[in-house]
């Protein structure tokens, strides 16, 4: 790592554009997880596994919540563990604001009945998945900020793809336990709605979800590099003022 000294005025229009432009990614990512929790995944693996089957099972949230994890680390990377917290916070106030403008429109009278109906069916998640995300979102990104940036303090700054493979994995892990288990297991034991899920199912459904987003995570981390090299030129890091080699 160099000592160079860097004039902010360099950097400071990328920098906003590209603050901008991954949180409206991380909040499209958020919103779109949202809307596609009530489909249920089936996706076929080239071969039968152990415990987990021939395919994993997941929300179709999944895909698009897994965004929010490369969104959220570039952000963190780039512009610092606060403003990481904060964006990672208010977004999980304003899935409350999603969820009522979803629950109002359904609500709303429809001039078709078979297209409300439809509407509802693809749009309104079950109760139990609504527990299990919001309550899995709000640890496993705060998580996932927290350990991004105490690798990235004992580290000086070095080795990106450490800190990205090493908080999102952990982070996803917390995600998946949690979801699985409050969605799929607390909810229907103690609200009533549905039936509990057995043990042998529940260790599937979490190995097969975290297997996919493990290989998500590895296939990111290419992308957070090209991000902060496009947003942080000649390797300057905004948090700092100093050029460092990463």
């Amino acid at each position: 790592m160099t000592s160079k000294q860097v004039a902010p005025g360099q950097w400071t229009d990328l920098l906003a554009i590209g603050q901008i432009s991954l949180l409206g990614l991380f909040v499209t990512a958020l919103v779109t997880a949202q809307l596609t929790a009530a489909k249920v995944l089936a996706l076929p693996l080239p071969t039968e596994l152990p415990t987990v089957g021939a395919e994993i099972i997941l929300p179709g949230a999944a895909l698009a919540y897994a965004l929010t994890f490369f969104a959220s680390d570039c952000y963190a990377e780039l512009y610092g563990r606060r403003a990481a917290q904060v964006m990672v916070n208010v977004a999980f106030v304003l899935n409350f604001v999603v969820l009522a403008l979803v629950w109002s429109t359904i609500q709303a009278p429809g001039l078709d009945p078979e297209i409300a109906e439809a509407f509802e069916t693809a749009l309104a998640p079950s109760t139990n998945i609504v527990l299990g995300s919001l309550l899995a979102y709000l640890i496993s990104q705060n998580w996932d900020v927290y350990v991004f940036h105490w690798i990235r303090d004992y580290t000086a700054g070095q080795y990106l793809w450490l800190r990205n493979l090493a908080s999102t994995a952990t982070s996803q892990g917390i995600d998946t336990v949690i979801f699985v288990s409050v969605a799929f297991v607390a909810a229907p034991s103690v609200l009533g709605i549905g039936d509990p899920m057995a043990t042998d199912v529940v260790v599937g459904l979490i190995l097969g979800q975290y297997l996919l987003k493990l290989l998500i995570a590895a296939v990111d981390t290419p992308f957070v590099y090209l991000v902060v090299k496009i947003l942080r030129p000649e390797g300057i890091d905004p948090q700092t003022g100093y050029v460092v080699d990463d």
